[in-house]
């Protein structure tokens, strides 16, 4: 088949050689996203959306990164107790954060709550914004999963890059809405997933402006301001952002009101959901667990009109840093 001849303008070539917008997508899902996408970005669609308001928003753990065994910023946050601990082991004061210096997770878990909140609290409080921030960086450099070997930057899903590529080709605003922390996120949403730092929304520490030496700085205080998680998503997402998404992707019931309230606006709305059922190259889980639990969007995903992403058999690639 002769794809083009002398009488074709170069111009077009990208567009015969780079036609699936969503190479690492395949089967029923990917069918559905780019149905929608198409609809909503055609004039002369009737469900055709004005560039202004295609707003697309997605949690993070789980979503557009993996979350396995434990929440990534977790594991920084136990790193850091341990290099702590070595400078100075007076700061491992209680179970939990003598736990967190062992690196031992299991008995972390068992302190509770108030043991998290404790090595949380000690990494990420007394510090400028920009110290916490390096730091981070710092860890992101060196740091590697302990099953995957791959850097945890690295572990981004693919097939959620190329969609999030994807939408903004076609016009749409793309955020991050997670509980994860939003000064731990800023440090790499721009190169992992192209998506800017003002449009990362997350869970936040209360902040404190200090000028020091005459050097005016913001500095993270221990108490939480707001925790960006079930209902406080679509409450930070109208605080913030000022409309309601067209598109909401997460993969677990601490997403679903986000979905809900986002898919229950007029107009064409889609909601997405990923489904992590692939064991062998990644994890599979879902109704049961400490991280990820996904009961009521399984059950009532169908119904909705949201999209179910099987990852097992939707994804052909799983993590960007796979080969």
């Amino acid at each position: 088949m002769k794809l083009f001849s002398a009488g074709v303008s170069l111009a077009l070539l990208p567009a015969i050689v780079c036609a699936d917008p969503l190479p690492s997508w395949e089967g029923e899902s990917e069918t559905q996203i780019i149905d929608f996408v198409q609809s909503v970005t055609d004039p002369k669609s009737e469900d055709y959306v004005i560039p202004s308001d295609r707003i697309a928003v997605f949690d993070n753990d789980g979503t557009l990164w993996g979350e396995q065994p434990v929440y990534f910023q977790l594991i920084y946050a136990v790193d850091q107790v341990a290099k702590m601990a070595e400078s100075d082991p007076s700061i491992l004061t209680s179970d939990a954060l003598k736990a967190a210096a062992e690196g031992d997770y299991e008995a972390l878990m068992a302190t509770g709550k108030e043991g998290l909140i404790e090595v949380l609290k000690i990494t990420h409080s007394g510090m400028t914004v920009e110290s916490f921030q390096a730091s981070v960086a710092e860890w992101l450099a060196s740091a590697t999963h302990p099953k995957t070997d791959l850097p945890y930057n690295k572990m981004t899903y693919q097939p959620m890059v190329e969609l999030l590529r994807y939408l903004r080709d076609e016009g749409f605003k793309t955020y991050i809405v997670s509980g994860g922390g939003i000064h731990f996120m800023r440090v790499f949403t721009q190169e992992a997933y192209g998506i800017p730092t003002e449009q990362v929304i997350g869970t936040y520490t209360e902040t404190e402006y200090h000028v020091t030496d005459g050097v005016p700085q913001i500095v993270k205080a221990p108490a939480i301001g707001f925790v960006d998680d079930k209902e406080g998503k679509p409450i930070n997402i109208e605080r913030i952002i000022g409309k309601r998404p067209i598109i909401a992707g997460g993969n677990s019931d601490g997403d679903f009101a986000m979905l809900e309230w986002s898919t229950a606006g007029e107009g064409p709305r889609l909601g997405i959901l990923v489904h992590h059922t692939d064991a062998e190259r990644e994890w599979a889980y879902d109704r049961e667990g400490h991280v990820g639990v996904l009961n009521r969007g399984l059950d009532e995903a169908a119904e909705r009109g949201w999209v179910l992403v099987d990852m097992a058999n939707d994804w052909s690639r799983i993590f960007t840093g796979s080969k």
